[in-house]
C-alpha cells in the first residue's frame, strides 16, 4: 500500500495486526516489520504514530486491556442467574480464549515492554491484574446477593480464579483445557462458600 494513502484508523489496523501475529507466532516473533507486513502498510506507518516498537506495544497492550471492560460488564450482569460455578467458568475460557494469554506471555518477554507499562501500570501484569478486578467485582456482587457466604474472602478467591485458569490455560501443546476441567478448577476454588444450588447449570 501506498505511504502516501489515508489509512482508516491506522492504530487498531495496526493492533489487530500485531494481535493476529502474536497468536499465530508467539512473542518471539512480534516485530514492527512483522506487524506493518501483516497489516499491509509500509513500514513506516508504525513509526510515524509510534515513537518506537516498545512505545507501540504498550498501546496494544492497554488497547486489548480496554476491551475487557465489556466482559467484565457481561460477567457483573450475570450475578444472581445460572451458578456461580458457571459464570466463572464461561468468564474464565472467554478470558483465557483470547489473547489475554499470550499478551502476559509478551510481557514477560519484553524487559523494556514491562518498564514502559510500569509507568502507567505500576503493579502486575495488565492483563492479570485487571482480570482479578473484574473477577472480584462479579464475586462481591454474588456475595451481595446472598449467593456466596457473607465472609467470603473475595481480594483472595480472585486471584486464585485468576492464578490457577492462567496455569489450565497457558504454554499447552494441544486445545484449550476441557469445559469440565475448568469447572472441576473453579469449582475447587469456591466450593466452600457458595450458597445457591450447583445443579442448574
Amino acid at each position: 500500500m501506498p505511504t502516501g494513502v489515508a489509512i482508516r484508523d491506522v492504530r487498531q489496523q495496526l493492533f489487530d495486526a500485531a494481535e493476529r501475529v502474536l497468536l499465530r507466532d508467539g512473542p518471539s516473533a512480534l516485530t514492527s516489520r512483522a506487524v506493518t507486513d501483516e497489516a499491509g502498510v509500509a513500514k513506516g506507518v508504525l513509526h510515524r504514530h509510534f515513537a518506537d516498537f516498545d512505545a507501540f506495544l504498550a498501546e496494544f497492550v492497554l488497547d486489548r486491556v480496554d476491551r475487557m471492560d465489556s466482559q467484565a460488564a457481561a460477567l457483573r450482569e450475570a450475578a444472581g442467574t445460572g451458578t456461580v460455578a458457571g459464570n466463572l467458568a464461561d468468564a474464565l475460557t472467554a478470558l483465557f480464549g483470547s489473547v489475554a494469554v499470550a499478551i502476559v506471555a509478551l510481557v514477560t518477554f519484553r524487559d523494556e515492554l514491562r518498564a514502559r507499562l510500569r509507568r502507567t501500570w505500576p503493579a502486575g501484569v495488565p492483563v492479570l491484574t485487571e482480570a482479578v478486578g473484574m473477577i472480584a467485582s462479579y464475586l462481591t456482587a454474588e456475595r451481595d446477593l446472598g449467593r456466596l457466604a457473607a465472609d467470603a474472602d473475595v481480594d483472595t478467591l480472585a486471584p486464585t480464579l485468576i492464578g490457577a485458569g492462567h496455569l489450565l490455560f497457558a504454554d499447552r501443546q494441544g486445545g484449550p483445557p476441557e469445559t469440565e476441567a475448568v469447572r472441576k478448577m473453579v469449582t475447587a476454588v469456591v466450593g466452600g462458600v457458595v450458597r445457591e444450588p450447583e445443579a442448574g447449570r
